[in-house]
């Protein structure tokens, strides 16, 4: 008499490998391949280590939330370092966060690409923190206020920079998901 399973059985394959034959009690073992019969050798490479293409470091994939967390920090160390080494320049500091706009809208995930155009305005008025002047809450409160007005070409033209990177990844992997859907469409059944 056979035992009852104690756990449910799992249907397909597991993680891409052929599945294993059940082995119930009272039944055949399956038919194994003889000792003397040796498998093929693996293949050679099939290019000389020369001649391949140099694997690419990726770059960093960052969730939304990473986004943001980078962006804020950057911005605020620019924000800190800034006075000390530029005078306190908020053109300077406008400058500085294109650059910082463009990693922060390459480096999210594709899932999470739409976060950048939020997320690098935020980032922007977190680092400009350290840079205004004033005495007191309302004092800081005015110089950010101030800031962000003066400084708002830098602000649009990072988010926007921003905006249009991740437009275009978005396309992109949207265009890949649909190719690959029709690829998997019309491949023939096995």
């Amino acid at each position: 008499m056979e035992q009852p399973r104690t756990r449910p059985q799992q249907h397909g394959p597991r993680g891409g490998r052929p599945p294993v034959p059940s082995q119930g009690r009272g039944r055949a073992p399956a038919a194994r391949r003889p000792p003397s019969v040796r498998r093929p050798a693996a293949p050679a490479p099939a290019a000389a280590p020369a001649l391949r293409r140099p694997r690419q470091v990726p770059g960093p994939r960052l969730t939304g939330l990473g986004g943001g967390l980078f962006c804020g920090a950057a911005m605020f160390l620019l924000g800190c370092v800034g006075p000390t080494l530029f005078g306190g320049s908020l053109t300077v500091y406008g400058v500085l966060f294109l650059p910082v706009c463009v990693l922060t809208a390459v480096w999210v995930r594709e899932g999470d690409v739409l976060t950048p155009p939020v997320v690098v305005p935020i980032g922007f008025a977190v680092g400009l923190l350290p840079v205004v002047g004033g005495d007191g809450f309302l004092g800081k409160l005015m110089g950010l206020v101030t800031a962000l007005a003066t400084q708002a070409l830098w602000l649009f033209g990072g988010t926007l920079i921003a905006g249009a990177l991740a437009l275009v990844r978005r396309t992109a992997y949207v265009r890949r998901r649909a190719a690959a859907a029709m690829a998997a469409r019309n491949r023939p059944p096995v």
